[in-house]
Parts: structure tokens; sequence; C-alpha cells
């Protein structure tokens, strides 16, 4: 996929963010954290890179995702059951959504911030699904991961 308008969600300190625009990517990051937003604007400048980092709580609604604008959309590390549709509808047909989430287990089984297996897999049941893989990841925890593009058929 060619570089184009990509947005993260709950960047954090911006690793996907930065990695996005030092490959071209025009890339918007949002995130809750003035801390994190302050260091994701310095390494951004450090390393010559453009990124609109914004302090948002999406939780709140302080960011509105616009329908069909990005390219991709990245949600990696953050659970908002209810921002899935619109992340969905944010992007662009012939688009990429990603996402990792956490997965329930033993003893977190209620969590709002963990998913129950094949969950994430079902919101995005109706897209091509690239990459989807439940396990461990690096820090040995469960998530469940997918790379999944919108039909280019389908109408915003």
């Amino acid at each position: 996929m060619l570089p184009g308008r990509a947005l993260d969600l709950a960047c954090g300190t911006g690793r996907h963010a930065l990695w996005l625009a030092s490959h071209g990517w025009e890339v918007t990051a949002i995130d809750v954290s003035v801390p994190a937003i302050e260091s994701l604007q310095a390494q951004a400048h450090e390393f010559g890179l453009t990124v609109d980092a914004r302090v948002a709580d999406l939780e709140k609604g302080e960011y509105t995702i616009e329908p069909a604008r990005w390219n991709l959309i990245a949600a990696c590390y953050y659970l908002q059951k209810d921002l899935f549709a619109t992340i969905k509808q944010g992007v662009i047909p012939g688009g990429l959504a990603v996402a990792i989430s956490l997965l329930v287990v033993p003893g977190k089984e209620s969590s709002p911030f963990r998913l129950e297996p094949g969950r994430l897999r079902a919101y995005f049941a109706d897209w091509e699904i690239l990459h989807d893989r439940e396990g461990s990841d690096s820090s040995r925890h469960a998530v469940a991961e997918i790379v999944a593009r919108r039909p280019l058929n389908e109408r915003s």
C-alpha cells in the first residue's frame, strides 16, 4: 500500500506514528496524555518528521474520526469497543484498519479493556482480513491482532 493519510489512536509516545511518518505517511496521532504527545512532538522534531499530534480523550468524544478520510487507522493496545464502528467508517474503501487488543485471561474475565477470543475478528468479519492472530505478544500478553481492508465496493 502506498503511503496516504494515517490516524494513530491512543498513540502514546508515538512509536507507530513516527514509523509511519518516516515512511512517507501523513500522520495524525491522538492521545489523552499531554506528556506523551509532548514526547511525540519532540521526537518528530528531532528526526525531522511531521506528525499532527493532538491531545484528546477518545472516551469523551474529544476527537471526531471523519468518515472515509483515512487510508489507515491504527488502534494498538487501546480498546474502546464503541469506537470500532467509527474506525470502520473512517477508513476509505480499500484502506486498512490495524488493531491490537488484549484478550480475556483467567482472573480478568470481566475487564472492559479486554476482548473475548474471536471478538476482534468478528468486528471486521465483513472486511478482507489480511492478518488475524491471537496469541502472546513480545511481552507475553494474550492479544488479538488484525489487519483488515475495507472492501472497495463498500460505501461510507
